[in-house]
């Protein structure tokens, strides 16, 4: 029931038409009875948008491409995780004080340790984008060796040297060095979903294969890695799981991860 102490929550961002945090968001609130509501907003004017936060009292925001880096400059205060990542996802609107947060990062991990442990892993992450800097310092900071696997030499080689990890370009990937192999990348993603970024010869038995991507929710390199006999992580995990923390940001509630999982795979079935 939306009524005169509803909070107020959102998205900015653009594109957002295709975001499924809306979904996943007002069905957890429902769940645990808050009383707010999350909606989307296609975001051009960056300052404008800032402005609305403190004008119209939103409770909190979450930040998507192209934002996550430009929003910076615009917050009271950032996290220490998302300032040495130098990219905020989430906004906590705190009486007035804005204050940034990078939930992909706790997102990724939490997703993994479904599956595995992180310390001591060898970890290849395919990509050298915003994504790949999130989880790249998530995992070195839990105790992973991390390889950035990346086509593009300048743009691998300066995110392997903030995370203080090795570079290889993409075509020098070699399956048996690691045990964690993460795609960070779109390639696979709808409608493009013959693509991989790895072909099934270059996939081991013993890996965790994970894909940020979740439309399709099994890409075709987890499809070939399921048949290769690996552990494989779709991308509403790490969604979910990211959604998860800025919800309870938010709210000070415990986020009903079941609820909000099988919402989106609902919204994902029916798309």
């Amino acid at each position: 029931m939306i009524d005169s102490h509803t909070s107020l929550l959102g998205l900015f961002g653009n594109p957002v038409a295709h975001s499924l945090s809306p979904v996943m968001h007002n069905q957890a609130f429902a769940a645990v009875g808050y009383n707010g509501v999350y909606l989307a907003f296609r975001i051009t004017d960056l300052d404008s948008a800032v402005k609305s936060i403190q004008a119209l009292n939103f409770k909190g925001v979450s930040i998507t491409l192209p934002h996550k880096v430009a929003i910076m400059e615009y917050l009271d205060e950032v996290d220490a995780t998302a300032a040495t990542i130098g990219a905020v996802n989430t906004i906590v609107n705190q009486k007035g004080k804005l204050i940034g947060y990078n939930t992909d990062c706790h997102g990724a991990l939490e997703a993994l340790r479904t599956k595995t442990t992180i310390d001591g892993k060898s970890v290849a992450i395919i990509g050298a984008g915003g994504a790949a800097r999130a989880i790249g310092f998530g995992l070195v900071a839990a105790g992973g060796r991390v390889t950035i696997l990346n086509r593009s030499r300048a743009t691998g080689e300066r995110l392997a040297a903030d995370l203080e990890a090795e570079f290889l370009p993409l075509s020098d990937y070699q399956p048996q060095r690691y045990e964690i192999l993460i795609n960070t990348t779109p390639i696979g993603m709808h409608p493009e979903t013959n693509a991989t970024p790895i072909p099934k010869k270059n996939l081991s038995k013993e890996m965790v294969v994970m894909d940020i991507v979740y439309n399709p929710l099994k890409t075709r390199l987890l499809k070939e890695a399921e048949v290769k006999k690996c552990r494989t992580i779709n991308g509403v995990s790490m969604f979910v799981f990211q959604g998860a923390y800025q919800f309870e940001l938010w709210t000070g509630k415990k986020a009903p991860i079941d609820i909000m999982q099988n919402s989106v795979l609902e919204a994902l079935r029916t798309k």
